[in-house]
């Protein structure tokens, strides 16, 4: 009997617990790590291929300098910013990551630009092969940020949500911060290069 009792002691915690959305809450907070986890894959993916991006519009524009050392600023920055689990749960530190890497895409954007000043640049296969990975790597850091967007979406609704928010208060389940409007609007389409624009506007300065 005692067994019995037992088993059915857990059978009503497990479905008292279903009922009040932990376990809604664990898979949930689970797809929203592995959606940043994606995130921060190809902003890393980026990183990775500016040292040889750099080196190679060095050896055909070594007099913008300026650009380069702005180039490297902005990936140094992003680089020694301390992702901690925390970031996902603090709004401030989630936007300094966002501002930090905002500035390095603008600065890529000025590296890129420089080649419309060098034909053989443009005309180098090493170079427009770089360029493309590049193109290739905004593109996924588009679809990585929209599913972490719609992943914190999902959590929030939960955790706002009659009855669930009450089991969130209880555990803890804390509303996420998700990118800024500004950025959620910027990444409803993939972002191309556009260097002849860019290189216009550079030209213009």
């Amino acid at each position: 009997m005692n067994t019995i009792f037992k088993w059915l002691a857990v059978a009503v915690l497990a479905s008292l617990l279903s009922a009040c959305g932990y376990n809604d809450f664990q898979h949930k907070d689970e797809a929203v790590k592995a959606a940043w986890g994606e995130v921060l894959n190809q902003y890393q993916r980026r990183a990775d291929l500016i040292p040889n991006l750099v080196q190679t519009v060095q050896g055909y524009a070594q007099h913008e300098e300026g650009t380069f050392t702005a180039v490297a600023k902005a990936r140094s920055d992003v680089a020694s910013f301390k992702i901690t689990p925390e970031v996902l749960n603090d709004p401030a530190a989630l936007k300094k990551f966002q501002d930090l890497q905002g500035t390095l895409s603008s600065a890529l954007s000025r590296l890129m630009a420089v080649s419309e000043n060098y034909p053989q640049l443009k005309a180098d296969t090493n170079f427009r092969d770089l360029q493309s990975q590049l193109e290739g790597t905004e593109n996924r850091i588009t679809v990585a940020r929209k599913r972490y967007v719609d992943a914190i979406q999902d959590y929030n609704i939960l955790a706002r949500t009659f009855p669930t928010n009450l089991t969130a208060k209880v555990m803890g389940y804390a509303v996420k911060p998700s990118f800024t409007v500004e950025n959620e609007t910027a990444i409803s389409t993939a972002p191309k290069v556009d260097f002849s624009t860019k290189a216009s506007s550079t030209q213009g300065n």
